[in-house]
């Protein structure tokens, strides 16, 4: 009975994290027509960071970090949240949501690709056929007639795939656990990414600060309390209470709230060809994510 309402429990946080991590994508969409794309999730960052780290010390957690980790620290920093969060949110002020949020969750696909040269984990079948169904998806999505392959989305194309390819590197290279507590490892990592973001994004971006509206305000707050405080809670919460390859499978659904809310809050198209591109790369990631070597791969937002 006890290992019924555990795994029930750890449904209902899963479910938690997925929604509040998929209504991110059309969020992002919201703060953009205000602020510039790395001030914005960098102040949000900043703010999410804050709360983590009060989350830490309510539970007692150290923030201090060993000499040892400072460099492990902030490469996890650069590949799990800098070039996830920050490379992203530039490639969406190019592409759709749709577009977006499928080539970044073809991240489980290449960490099997890394994983032969930097791991020596030869491909199979399975994760062969995983790369097909993904390439396959990408395809579908930017193979209609009315494609136009302008700089601005070659450059949105190519972001969303760096964020996916440092995440898959980042999930080989920073294997090794690092001596702090989870709570206090996230926001460590997200601040550290975060605080660069504003700083680029002042000096290079020049943000009017004053040119936030109510609806960019509410799209930033979410993105804040959210994706990136409340979801990593509930993400703890549920890799205690059932496998980290189950919950990560779990996560496929990010992508498919995204995709769907976004139609009905952006009016985004959502026909015969982004649903056929769904189900060929969310089927390649769930091929990945399946296999036994994958295991140990944690998705994130």
């Amino acid at each position: 009975m006890k290992d019924t309402t555990s795994r029930f429990a750890g449904l209902a946080l899963l479910a938690i994290t997925t929604i509040g991590w998929g209504l991110n994508w059309p969020a992002i969409k919201f703060i953009l027509s205000d602020w510039p794309p790395l001030f914005s999730r960098g102040v949000a960052g900043i703010v999410g960071a804050t709360v983590l780290i009060a989350i830490a010390l309510s539970r007692g957690e150290s923030l201090r970090v060993p000499r040892s980790a400072f460099l492990p620290l902030a490469a996890a920093a650069f590949t799990n949240v800098f070039s996830w969060m920050g490379f992203t949110t530039v490639a969406m002020k190019y592409l759709s949501v749709a577009e977006s949020a499928l080539l970044v969750y073809t991240m489980p696909i290449w960490v099997t690709v890394l994983s032969w040269p930097l791991l020596g984990i030869r491909m199979t079948w399975r994760t062969t056929f995983a790369l097909l169904l993904g390439c396959a998806g990408i395809l579908t999505l930017f193979g209609g007639r009315h494609l136009d392959f302008t700089t601005t989305k070659i450059a949105g194309i190519t972001l969303s795939l760096l964020a996916a390819f440092f995440f898959a590197l980042g999930s080989i290279l920073n294997r090794r656990a690092l001596p702090l507590q989870p709570y206090a490892l996230v926001g460590w990592q997200v601040g550290l990414a975060c605080v660069p973001m504003v700083v680029i994004g002042l000096l290079f971006e020049h943000p009017v600060l004053p040119a936030i509206t109510p609806a960019g305000w509410s799209a930033l707050l979410y993105m804040a309390l959210i994706p990136m405080a409340l979801c990593y809670v509930t993400w703890f919460a549920t890799l205690r209470r059932m496998p980290a390859s189950t919950a990560a499978i779990g996560t496929l659904m990010v992508p498919v709230i995204g995709v769907i809310s976004a139609a009905a809050m952006l009016d985004e198209p959502l026909g015969i060809r982004e649903t056929a591109a769904v189900v060929l790369t969310i089927a390649g990631v769930w091929l990945a994510l399946s296999k036994p070597e994958a295991k140990d791969v944690k998705a994130a937002m």
